[in-house]
């Protein structure tokens, strides 16, 4: 009988052990590299956060700089070199006048760091300068801050004329306005041309009118306690009655609109022609055909021309003075009173009995200096105008301190007619204007008188 073998196979000693040390070394690298990673992702978002607080702070600091220059107005006489200077000490000013005291500016256009959290270290602080080579522009910077982190954006504000808010009127009255007969106003192009403001601020009745009216545009009467009366039928921008009333007529919804102070003096030196003053001869204000080429009528003079005037260039009267025309006047420049609109014109007058038109400069040479004074026919603050013959086309702006027509008035107006005094702004008869103001300068000569810091959002950038 065969002997049965027993099969037998070598142990396998020690193997669950080496698989097992096998897993833990896999398992603990995979272990490690999760550690690894996120530690590094919460490294890498707490960095992010960290740049976030330092561009939000940076983006708070830009937002507190423009706020304060949106406010800067700089007299327009500021010479170029000073810009910056300037700048910085209206800003110093209004600053330590509101009580400002967290914020500080150096005289080098730098503003100091300012805490927002002191908790995550945040904070800003900024830089002015002008364009090394374009002295309108005025380059500002805010740099932010949090913990070790920093970021910088900045932008630039181009240094505008500043275009008073009254020249979006054809016609603007501190006074109210009478009207006794049936008035027109007309546009060339668009209704805004001939939008009539009254501030009528001493008087409840701000616009009073015994016949009917047609009017292209909108009327606003800044005294919310005052009101209108109308008599006759009422059309105002294409609509009747109530309508025309309820759509067209603002009472007291907006703020009052400020009526700037002109620069008479800037035209005296333009002023170097004839001098009318008390010597001059009688019988030179008894002709006919005079032409007054820059001249100037001296204070006290109070002369009365008989005859036709033709004035170019500069008229520069000086205060007080009652000037009176009581023939035609052709005006091709601009008449400047200078007076004061402090005081009551009762010593200052212009009045014209004849025929009152205006145009543009003529040619030649002893005009080229005064040209880019241009949108302006009279300006006399201070000085009361009467206007009793034809008032027909009219270059530019029209501002004096109170304001009668008593003549024909068909007019092509191609400026603002503005009235600086509280007395009620009279125009009798059927007049018709028609306002012609949309390819108008954009300022006024006499009405430059200050610059303003204009934001150009397309020059943000991150540095």
């Amino acid at each position: 009988m065969a002997q049965a073998r027993k099969s037998t196979h070598p142990k396998r000693v020690g193997t669950v052990l080496i698989l097992s040390m096998i897993f833990i070394v896999i398992f603990s690298a995979l272990a490690i590299s999760m550690l690894t990673l996120s530690s590094t992702n919460a490294q890498l978002a707490s960095n992010q956060h960290k740049v976030d607080y330092a561009l939000a702070s940076a983006e708070s600091g830009l937002e507190v700089e423009r706020y304060w220059l949106n406010r800067v107005m700089l007299p327009s006489a500021t010479p170029e070199p000073d810009y910056l200077s300037t700048i910085v000490s209206l800003v110093k000013d209004d600053l330590t006048a509101e009580g400002i005291t967290n914020i500080t500016l150096s005289d080098s256009g730098a503003f100091a760091p300012v805490v927002l959290n002191s908790t995550n270290g945040q904070n800003f602080e900024g830089q002015l300068n002008i364009d090394a080579n374009s002295t309108n522009t005025l380059h500002v910077q805010a740099s932010g801050g949090a913990g070790q982190v920093s970021r910088t954006i900045g932008v630039s504000f181009d240094i505008d004329d500043y275009k008073w808010p009254i020249f979006n009127y054809g016609m603007a009255t501190k006074g109210p306005i009478n009207y006794s007969g049936n008035p027109t106003t007309l546009v060339a192009s668009e209704n805004w041309e001939a939008d009539i403001y009254v501030e009528s601020s001493s008087s409840l009745i701000a616009v009073d009118i015994d016949g009917n009216i047609n009017f292209d545009g909108n009327l606003t009467i800044g005294n919310p306690a005052a009101n209108v009366e109308f008599d006759g039928d009422i059309q105002i921008a294409g609509e009747h009655g109530e309508d025309a009333v309820n759509n067209h007529v603002t009472i007291g919804e907006d703020a009052y609109v400020e009526f700037p102070v002109p620069d008479t003096a800037h035209f005296e030196s333009y002023a170097t022609g004839m001098l009318i003053d008390s010597s001059t001869d009688p019988n030179f204000f008894e002709q006919s055909g005079i032409v007054l080429i820059n001249a100037k009528i001296a204070a006290g003079t109070n002369p009365d021309f008989k005859g036709n005037v033709n004035i170019q260039g500069i008229l520069f009267i000086e205060s007080p003075n009652t000037v009176i025309f009581s023939g035609n006047v052709a005006l091709f420049g601009i008449i400047v009173g200078d007076g004061d609109l402090a005081t009551d014109p009762v010593t200052d007058g212009l009045t014209f009995l004849g025929n009152f038109a205006s145009g543009s400069y003529p040619p030649g040479a002893e005009f080229d200096a005064i040209r880019q004074e241009e949108g302006t026919s009279i300006l006399a603050p201070g000085f009361a105008g009467t206007f009793a013959g034809n008032f027909s086309t009219v270059e530019g702006v029209v501002a004096l301190s109170g304001m009668h027509f008593s003549g024909n008035v068909s007019a092509l107006i191609k400026g603002t007619l503005i009235n600086y005094s509280d007395d009620p702004m009279v125009v009798e008869g059927n007049p018709s204007m028609m306002f012609d103001r949309a390819g108008n300068v954009k300022i006024p000569a006499g009405f430059d008188t200050y610059k303003v810091l204009t934001y150009n959002p397309s020059s943000y950038q991150e540095f």
